[in-house]
């Protein structure tokens, strides 16, 4: 709506993760390098986490954009409330496995028949899934299992199995000792700091046609970071607000009357912020006494 307004060739704040958009932050980049020297050295197990809105989907989406160049075949299990039973038949689906796809027997016949063929040709596969943190016990002691097949040039399935920070919680239990153990690598996103909130938002906008950004004032940056955490999918949420909001008032440069009603209308708490409550209580503790006949 607002994009030939500011002119911009496509929206710069979608929620949906686009690797086109992918900001390279130091520990993005690095998370991204060890994805993929874990895919290529056949290292096993991977696990990356981080916070609701770090950005851990987008990570695996330049992932399989790097698998896909690389013509590795990959599995992508993107629900993760799902049965054991239907677990491998999404395997199965994903990995195109000529077998009668509701049978775990047949499913593991065939997957051990491709990774074979795929160690014979010098080349792997990959096993991604999303929102592990999710996963049932029987279907991680499933994953576990499937790390078992390898040959003597290293594991046969690569698999990164990606979530909120439960999921750590969660690899604690005695009973996945045995899982916890076989993870090579581990990739953790953390909130931007301030200065890359900054350069998050300026690339956002030079990539959707604004080189130069002038719609936010350093001083509306600095209180962008404090109400959104520096967590990615909170920033474009806000400054997809404040675009529209400017917009919707033509004016080009966003102010802080403009961040304080998105935050308002978006229901934002952030450390340090004053509550409806609070203003209240100090408004009441402001008022001068009033004595009555008997005081």
């Amino acid at each position: 709506m607002y994009n030939a307004f500011f002119g911009f060739r496509e929206s710069p704040f979608n929620l949906s993760p686009d690797p086109s958009f992918f900001y390279r932050s130091p520990q993005h980049e690095e998370a991204l390098a060890n994805l993929i020297y874990g895919v290529q050295s056949r290292k096993g197990f991977i696990v990356l986490t981080g916070e609701v809105g770090t950005g851990k989907t987008t990570m695996l989406e330049c992932l399989r954009d790097f698998l896909e160049t690389q013509r590795i075949e990959f599995a992508f299990v993107f629900n993760s409330r799902i049965t054991p039973d239907q677990f491998f038949e999404m395997i199965a689906y994903d990995l195109d496995l000529r077998c009668n796809r509701t049978s775990k027997t047949e499913v593991l016949f065939a997957l051990n028949s491709l990774l074979i063929q795929q160690a014979n040709e010098g080349r792997t596969t990959v096993l991604i899934v999303d929102e592990a943190h999710n996963l049932d016990w029987e279907v991680l002691e499933e994953i576990r299992l499937l790390g078992n097949l390898e040959n003597r040039r290293g594991k046969l399935l690569q698999i990164i199995i990606s979530g909120q920070p439960e999921l750590d919680r969660k690899l604690e239990a005695p009973n996945l000792r045995q899982l916890k153990q076989r993870i090579v690598l581990r990739c953790n996103l953390h909130p931007f700091t301030e200065e890359q909130t900054v350069e998050y938002i300026g690339t956002r906008l030079e990539k959707a046609g604004m080189p130069r950004q002038t719609v936010f004032t350093p001083d509306i940056m600095a209180e962008l970071h404090l109400r959104t955490q520096g967590i990615p999918r909170v920033i474009n949420a806000v400054c997809d607000n404040l675009l529209l909001t400017c917009f919707a008032s033509e004016q080009h440069v966003a102010t802080l009357d403009m961040l304080e009603e998105v935050c308002k209308d978006m229901r934002l708490e952030w450390p340090g912020r004053r509550t409806r409550r609070a203003y209240a209580a100090e408004a009441y503790d402001q008022q001068p006494p009033v004595y009555g006949r008997g005081d």
